[in-house]
C-alpha cells in the first residue's frame, strides 16, 4: 500500500511543479509521477528532509526538487530542438 501512496504523492508533486512553472511535463501522468519521485529524491539530496511529510516525502524540498528537474529537462529538450 505504501508503494501506491508514494506513486500518488509523487504524481501530485510533479503536477504541482508543472503548474508552478507553467510547463507541461512530457509523458502526461506517468511523466508527473516520474518527475515527482525523482524531484523528491533530488530535493531531499540538495535541501535535506524538513517541512511537512506526506507519504514519506518532505513536501517543500520535493516540490523544489521537481521544479529544478523540470527546468533541467526543459533546457535539455530546448537544446535538442
Amino acid at each position: 500500500m505504501s508503494f501506491i501512496w508514494s506513486i500518488i504523492v509523487g504524481g501530485i508533486i510533479g503536477w504541482l511543479a508543472g503548474l508552478i512553472l507553467g510547463k507541461d511535463i512530457p509523458g502526461g501522468v506517468i511523466g508527473n509521477i516520474i518527475a515527482g519521485l525523482i524531484g523528491a529524491w533530488l530535493g531531499r539530496l540538495i535541501l535535506g528532509s524538513w517541512g511537512p511529510v506526506v507519504g514519506g516525502f518532505p513536501i517543500i524540498p520535493a516540490i523544489i526538487g521537481s521544479i529544478i528537474l523540470i527546468v533541467i529537462i526543459s533546457l535539455i529538450l530546448r537544446l535538442l530542438r
